[in-house]
């Protein structure tokens, strides 16, 4: 991709691949929070007549997204750091709200490129720390997501045709003025920042394993939709990691952008190029290489979606109450085209994410 080639004389080792996140220490600072409610587990009908379990992320903390979980964690946990290396003191969550914290934090700015959801994720964080966020934004994403991160405080920069282009201007702006890139995608010599970000979408995972230990009724196959990967990752890496019962897991991306599933046949991190899709906040063509090497070990197989396919589990989701993009129902769509006959329901329990309202 243009605009990273400054990290690619360092190596990929498995250091920097590997992902153990804190997701006790995500789910504390959540739950500190006073906007930090568990998202809903809702039923939904599907074809022939299965139910479907669907994580509801369309009203998340705010901002309608499952990237109020990513980079307001991330930024809380950069200040933190950032405090603690000047001053010596640790901070509790407690004490990130305190006036000297935020005095310090307003000195620090947040860069990032965006299709949509990080942006707001990073726009919200550094609105919450009292620091600042530039987000710079390709001619696809629309206007109304430009109007939607200036109204939380971030400053909006144009910056190139597509996604590929606002990384590089983004990488770019962080070189030259010294702020802190915080992108959710990874690549050969940054790594380290988005893996927060991952931290903080294991959280969903954890509010979805304490509702299936209650009601004993563990889902057989788990659909998550990925853009660069770092939901889709984070959730698979939890799932595997303390899950009682273990579903199949299905990775799913637009037939556009498929860029983990590119490089799970090639056998190392590779691009997806294709048309722009309308699954907008899914259609990144390059894939984040720690993503990549969770989903590698973590068994899942791969599937991908039509335009007019991710189209229409769009309109049977919002038909159903839950209003969504063709993004946050990729998960769905998906199934969808697993279930062309009725014999393959038997004994299905399916989940779904709704990653993604339609505001």
């Amino acid at each position: 991709m243009r605009g990273r080639e400054q990290g690619e004389h360092h190596m990929t080792n498995r250091d920097s691949l590997s992902f153990a996140p804190d997701f006790a220490q995500a789910l504390a600072f959540f739950q500190a929070h006073e906007d930090y409610a568990v998202s809903p587990l809702v039923e939904i009908p599907g074809p022939h007549g299965v139910t479907v379990l669907a994580k509801d992320e369309t009203q998340r903390m705010g901002l309608g997204a499952f990237k109020a979980l990513g980079a307001p964690y991330a930024v809380a946990r950069l200040i933190g750091k950032a405090w603690q290396e000047q001053t010596g003191e640790a901070p509790a969550l407690t004490r990130l709200k305190d006036q000297d914290i935020r005095d310090f934090a307003a000195t620090h700015r947040f860069v990032c490129a965006s299709a949509g959801n990080h942006g707001m994720g990073v726009a919200a964080g550094a609105r919450a720390m009292g620091a600042k966020a530039r987000i710079h934004l390709a001619a696809t994403v629309p206007d109304s997501f430009a109007d939607r991160l200036r109204a939380l405080g971030a400053e909006v920069v144009r910056s190139g045709d597509v996604y590929d282009d606002s990384v590089a201007a983004a990488i770019a702006d962080a070189e030259k003025t010294r702020a802190t890139l915080l992108a959710d995608g990874t690549w050969p010599g940054y790594t380290e920042i988005p893996k927060l970000v991952m931290e903080g979408y294991c959280v969903i995972a954890e509010e979805l394993r304490a509702q299936f230990e209650v009601s004993g009724q563990w889902p057989t196959h788990v659909y998550l939709q990925a853009g660069v990967g770092g939901l889709a990752a984070a959730m698979a890496h939890m799932i595997r990691l303390n899950w009682a019962e273990q579903p199949e897991l299905i990775i799913v991306e637009p037939e556009a952008a498929a860029c983990l599933l590119a490089s799970h046949n090639a056998g190392e991190p590779t691009r997806g190029d294709g048309p722009e899709s309308n699954m907008g906040r899914l259609d990144c063509k390059e894939p984040s290489i720690v993503a990549w090497d969770v989903l590698e070990r973590c068994d899942v197989r791969y599937e991908t979606l039509t335009e007019d396919e991710g189209q229409a589990a769009a309109e049977a989701i919002t038909g159903s109450g839950i209003a969504t993009t063709p993004s946050g129902a990729a998960g769905f769509g998906a199934l969808c085209m697993r279930l062309r006959t009725a014999a393959e329901v038997k004994d299905l329990r399916p989940l779904v994410i709704i990653s993604e309202g339609q505001g």
